[in-house]
């Protein structure tokens, strides 16, 4: 049995990304091409063997929420997209994402959500300070549970 989770981001987000912020989400929605230099989620671990049977830690980056196409687990299709926003009065680009993510990965992908709830329009904020991303739902789970950050952390399904 598998342990995927479907991640479901739906958000709003202010008109303050340099290039260079925009360029690496894009990447990480699988919308562009691999930054020269990575600024929002950095590091990327992969243990690899060597020649000698030596095992090396290598920095393999790739996109986090950028994966296309049917869904193995979670059913539908799996899908990223970034619009800019007509009208900018409050937010000025629209995000949605839908993938399948192990826990595995709930660290590192933490990092950049945790990026885009400090870059999220006021209306994703509670009076709490809590920002709400979207959800998250077991494949094996009918109903989603609220993906929330809080206090600069995640809270993950358990």
């Amino acid at each position: 049995m598998a342990d995927i989770f479907e991640l479901m981001l739906t958000l709003d987000l202010r008109d303050e990304l340099s290039e260079e912020e925009l360029a690496e989400l894009q990447w990480h929605l699988g919308l562009g091409p691999q930054p020269k230099s990575l600024r929002i989620v950095t590091d990327f671990p992969f243990v690899v063997e060597d020649d000698h049977g030596e095992l090396l830690v290598e920095d393999h980056p790739e996109p986090l929420l950028g994966h296309q196409g049917e869904a193995s687990k979670v059913g539908g299709a799996l899908v990223a997209i970034l619009l800019r926003k007509r009208e900018t009065r409050r937010s000025a680009w629209a995000l949605t994402s839908r993938q399948e993510i192990h826990p595995d990965d709930f660290e590192r992908t933490g990092e950049l959500l945790n990026w885009l709830a400090n870059k999220a329009d006021d209306s994703h904020r509670s009076p709490d300070g809590s920002v709400h991303l979207g959800w998250t739902r077991f494949h094996e789970e009918l109903l989603p549970e609220p993906l929330v950050v809080r206090d600069g952390m995640v809270i993950w399904p358990s």
